[in-house]
C-alpha cells in the first residue's frame, strides 16, 4: 500500500533534492579550480615562470569585498526567517552593490597587473601571467553567474515569494553565492602564497 505525501513532505523533499543538485554542481565548479590551481603548480617548475610576481592591493581590496558581501546575504536570509522583509531587502541590495564592487576591484586589479608591466596574452606575456588571468576570468563567469542568481534572488523577494516558511530560493541562493566567496578566497590565498 503506497501512502500519500502530505504537502509538508513533498516540499521537504523538493528542497532537499534542490540542494543535493546544486551541492553537485559546486563540486563540479571546484573540481574545475582544483585542476586549474593544479596546472598552476605544475607549471611553475617551468624556466620561463615569473618568481618575483605579485598580486595586486586591489585583489586583497576586492576579497574583503566578497566576504563583506557574503555577510550581507547570510543577514538577508536571517532576516527573512524572522519576517523582516524590509532589512532582508536592504541586505540583498547591499549584497548586490558589494557583487559589483568586487567586480570593479577584479578590473582594477587586472589593470595594476599591466601597469606592473605583465602582460596576460601576446608576445609580452608569461605563463605566470595567464594563469593568473585564467584562474580569475573563469572565476569572474562564475560570480556573474552568481549575480544572476542573486538578481532573481532579489526580484522573488520584492514579489514576496520568500516568508519564515518559504525560504528555499533565497537558501539556495546563499549556498551558491557563499560556495563562491568561499572559491574566491581559496585562490586568493593560493595566488598569494604560491
Amino acid at each position: 500500500m503506497v501512502e500519500k505525501m502530505t504537502a509538508q513532505e513533498h516540499m521537504e523533499r523538493n528542497a532537499k533534492s534542490k540542494k543535493m543538485l546544486l551541492w553537485f554542481a559546486m563540486i563540479s565548479m571546484f573540481m574545475t579550480f582544483a585542476g586549474l590551481t593544479s596546472a598552476y603548480v605544475v607549471s611553475a617548475s617551468r624556466p620561463d615562470w615569473v618568481n618575483d610576481f605579485k598580486l595586486p592591493q586591489a585583489f586583497v581590496i576586492s576579497t574583503v569585498v566578497i566576504l563583506l558581501s557574503s555577510i550581507t546575504f547570510h543577514m538577508a536570509k536571517t532576516f527573512v526567517k524572522k519576517g523582516n522583509n524590509s532589512m532582508a531587502g536592504t541586505m540583498l541590495l547591499a549584497t548586490l552593490a558589494l557583487g559589483i564592487a568586487f567586480v570593479f576591484c577584479q578590473f582594477h586589479g587586472f589593470n595594476e597587473i599591466i601597469e606592473n608591466g605583465y602582460f596576460f596574452t601576446g608576445s609580452e606575456s608569461s605563463v605566470t601571467t595567464s594563469f593568473v588571468y585564467i584562474v580569475i576570468v573563469v572565476h569572474m563567469a562564475h560570480l556573474f553567474a552568481g549575480l544572476i542568481v542573486l538578481l532573481v534572488v532579489i526580484y522573488n523577494h520584492f514579489k514576496q515569494k520568500y516568508n519564515p516558511s518559504q525560504t528555499l530560493g533565497i537558501e539556495l541562493g546563499a549556498m551558491f553565492w557563499h560556495f563562491l566567496d568561499v572559491l574566491w578566497v581559496y585562490l586568493f590565498l593560493f595566488l598569494y602564497f604560491y
